[in-house]
């Protein structure tokens, strides 16, 4: 199957949806890919377990009824793999596939859980901290287990509250940050309403739960599943009884395709110009792919990407003032949550780095760049293609991604027929 459009937004989170609506309003052609079967993203997990009585609520409702007045035409649980021209990127739907062609991309492809090896880390039970909430929501019974949430982020303590709600007993709530970093996070917020009311309203929400700062989880322990949880609390070592551990530390832009069409990277993130522009011509990206920030960010920075790319530049400038003030909370979270150094001496050497092929760390020290990693050891070459080892070995050595090749995403081998063999 071979289509084309005037506009092709790959990603329906909310800087998606907000950038497909708007080039739609313009007049143009738009279409929406998402892998997943709903839009929303993972702030707005739409389906079942994130709905009250069936209705989404707050933007999120409001975006999507935009986007079903719309004439965007949506491809859900369709998988982005490959670039295989200027302006063509191929598309898969189990066996099917499809060719999307497109005078300007907007990728809005959201971010992910940055997880970090420790040992123990791979037993049963000890999960990423969204990912604990989303099974929940998927309806893993929780109530009355210990679980220890663990890590970096507001994430945590938005995951805290939920758990809690749903019958948890959340026995530590461990912050790596240090507690005057906290208050000068605060004391930023006092010029953003919208975010010192939330704040405000998760700090009560948790109240109770014991929060340790300066303290992360150096083991999972146990014999068959998590037993213990072992913590660096303020250089003591504690251990603490759980059923679960919920760990991430902070998120990480999801930039494989825009490393795949060829837009630079400023560190982790996208390099865009204030229309959010990248490198490549008509190619934006808007979102976490351009700095983790929110909703609020997402929503204007989407905006701003698809009223430029249907030619509507006057009304995105408009929206600039508004989008340069979301940046200064996404560099308030940077800096509040940037990774303490000590976390590289969490992995032992036998500890696994990458789990899709069993990597251990003494696999891979020693090595001086992610390729010569791959190439010795196997490390990010499994199904997840380096999501969650990438990430990590990042922080841990100091490596880039040198070279991002189709697929991006596990796709049946039947989907690759006819993909040219130069690409691999």
């Amino acid at each position: 199957m071979t289509r084309s459009f005037d506009v092709l937004v790959v990603g329906a989170g909310p800087a998606g949806i907000a950038a497909a609506v708007c080039a739609a309003d313009e007049g143009r052609e738009v279409a929406i890919v998402d892998e997943n079967p709903h839009p929303g993203g993972q702030i707005w997990r739409i389906g079942r377990e994130n709905t009250e009585h069936g209705k989404v609520v707050g933007d999120a409702e409001v975006w999507m009824r935009r986007l079903d007045r719309t004439s965007v035409q949506s491809f859900l649980g369709w998988h982005i793999f490959d670039a295989p021209a200027p302006k063509v990127l191929r598309a898969a739907w189990g066996p099917e596939v499809a060719e999307l062609h497109f005078k300007s991309l907007i990728i809005a492809t959201g971010a992910r859980e940055r997880l970090l090896p420790f040992p123990g880390w791979t037993l049963p039970n000890v999960l990423g901290a969204g990912g604990l909430q989303a099974l929940v929501k998927a309806g893993l019974p929780i109530r009355g287990k210990r679980v220890v949430v663990a890590g970096t982020g507001p994430l945590l303590i938005a995951v805290a509250v939920y758990l809690r709600q749903k019958g948890a007993d959340v026995v530590a709530l461990c912050e790596q940050a240090s507690t005057s970093n906290l208050l000068k996070f605060g004391i930023g917020l006092l010029g953003q309403p919208t975010k010192l009311a939330d704040a405000v309203r998760f700090g009560w929400q948790s109240r109770g739960i014991p929060l340790r700062t300066s303290c992360w989880p150096t083991a999972a322990l146990g014999r068959d599943k998590l037993e213990r949880v072992a913590l660096n609390d303020n250089g003591r070592a504690v251990e603490i009884e759980a059923d679960y551990l919920a760990c991430g530390f902070h998120l990480v832009p999801n930039c494989q395709l825009v490393s795949l069409v060829g837009c630079v990277l400023d560190g982790s993130y996208v390099r865009v110009d204030e229309f959010q522009q990248t490198t490549v011509a008509d190619v934006f990206s808007a979102g976490e792919t351009t700095g983790v920030g929110g909703v609020e960010a997402a929503l204007v920075e989407g905006q701003i990407a698809g009223l430029t790319a249907a030619g509507a530049r006057q009304k995105a400038a408009s929206l600039l003032k508004e989008r340069n003030a979301t940046r200064r909370f996404t560099r308030l979270l940077d800096r509040t949550y940037a990774l303490n150094p000590d976390l590289r001496r969490l992995p032992a050497s036998d500890t696994i780095v990458c789990r899709c092929e069993d990597v251990s760390m003494k696999a891979v020290q020693g090595n001086a760049s992610w390729r010569e990693a791959k190439l010795q050891s196997r490390v990010g070459m499994g199904a997840c293609q380096g999501r969650i080892c990438g990430a990590a070995c990042e922080f841990l050595f100091g490596w880039g991604m040198e070279s991002v090749r189709p697929p991006i995403q596990p796709v049946p081998v039947g989907s690759l027929i006819g993909t040219r063999a130069e690409n691999f």
